[in-house]
């Protein structure tokens, strides 16, 4: 019988394995040593900017909406597509995120739309980089220049992507990263902020961990109300080892997503991301041809999982979820995200698969699809 191919798993070698079990039995599991070595290698991966680690990338944003001191009464202008700690972390702010529709073709942020929803409330920008496509860096600090806004990218999904040639998180203003164990490199669970100044950073370790300052002479003083955001070294040590292997990992997904391209068949009407060089193909995400078909989203998924293929979904439109609606947000007012957000399936995506298990994928693809396509 065929294995189960889920829509992702992470790819731990040996080498990480023996070194997560050093740092157990260092006795040393919080943060210490393997968090610093992963700050410096994370930092000379974008380029020397400073980088700190955290719990989660919802930690990461958490901690740079305070450093761009926004809070009750601001706005902060972001997509309808994307999960919900994106606007999440607004709301807990005490700010209002401002939603703009995505352009239908990238699936991110419609650039076009954004300033129309500028107001004197509006303190910043909070982009997401879908499947790891990125967003027009070029446009989008343009607009926040012209407006003199801050920028938070969210960046959780396109380690390693590029724009102009350079790496997503290696210039402009904040950029958070996840490491989550579905992205492209993982320390179990965590995040990291790319920042730009020292004093950004100051800032930041003490927002970390309880807003603590420790001196030299083993006194300490606290003066912010910080949380508990470190991130162990047990996890900072699988962080190493996926670190030294993001670029194969990339590159290894890039060429999955390739065969993809390759080998779907286009009559099956399937509505295709983007081919571009500058994603890192996080995930690979169709849009089901829902109008022409005759079973559901659902039903295609469990036909699929009989298939022997796990199937994702990412993500539904979140101005639909209740809380959302409470704040004002209703069916109709993003009809690009609700599309996308209705319709799209995320299919394995892993630098562990192999090449005939993309095969696999688009045979089930034909299997479950051509007896239910309407005529």
């Amino acid at each position: 019988m065929t294995d189960f191919l889920p829509f992702t798993r992470p790819t731990i070698d040996e080498e990480t394995i023996a070194d997560v079990a050093n740092v157990l039995r260092s006795g040393w599991i919080t943060s210490g040593p393997k968090v610093q070595a992963l700050e410096a290698g994370l930092s000379a991966y974008f380029g020397g900017r400073p980088v700190r680690v955290v719990n989660s990338a919802t930690g990461a944003m958490e901690i740079a909406l305070r450093l761009m001191n926004i809070g009750a009464g601001d706005e902060v202008i972001t997509t309808p597509m994307t999960w919900v700690a994106t606007t999440n972390i607004i709301i807990n702010a005490g700010a209002m995120p401002v939603l703009v529709d995505i352009d239908p073709r990238t699936r991110n942020i419609d650039l076009d739309k954004v300033e129309a929803a500028i107001t004197p409330r509006t303190k910043a920008i909070l982009p997401v980089d879908l499947a790891g496509l990125p967003v027009d860096r070029d446009r989008l600090y343009a607009i926040a220049k012209k407006h003199n806004l801050r920028v938070l990218e969210d960046a959780a999904q396109s380690q390693g992507a590029t724009w102009g040639g350079q790496r997503v998180g290696s210039f402009g203003d904040l950029c958070s990263i996840s490491f989550h164990p579905n992205k492209n490199m993982t320390t179990t669970e965590g995040g990291a902020l790319v920042m730009n100044t020292d004093e950004e950073v100051r800032e930041f370790v003490k927002w970390r961990l309880q807003g603590v300052t420790r001196f030299p002479d083993g006194t300490m003083d606290c003066d912010l109300p910080g949380g508990k955001y470190n991130l162990t070294d047990v996890s900072a040590a699988v962080g190493l080892g996926q670190l030294k292997r993001l670029d194969e990992f990339n590159a290894r997904r890039a060429e999955l997503a390739r065969r993809y391209f390759k080998l779907i068949d286009r009559d099956l009407g399937l509505e295709l991301p983007p081919e571009s060089d500058d994603s890192n193909w996080h995930m690979f995400q169709p849009l089901l041809p829902l109008k022409n078909m005759s079973i559901s989203r659902g039903e295609f998924i469990d036909r699929m999982k009989d298939q022997g293929i796990g199937v994702g979904i990412h993500y539904p439109a979140l101005h639909l979820f209740t809380l959302y609606r409470e704040r004002g947000y209703k069916e109709g007012m993003y009809p690009h995200a609700e599309h996308v957000g209705a319709s799209t399936v995320s299919l394995p995506l892993f630098p562990g698969m192999k090449d005939e298990d993309v095969d696999r994928v688009c045979a089930a693809l034909t299997t479950v699809l051509k007896p239910v396509l309407k005529r």
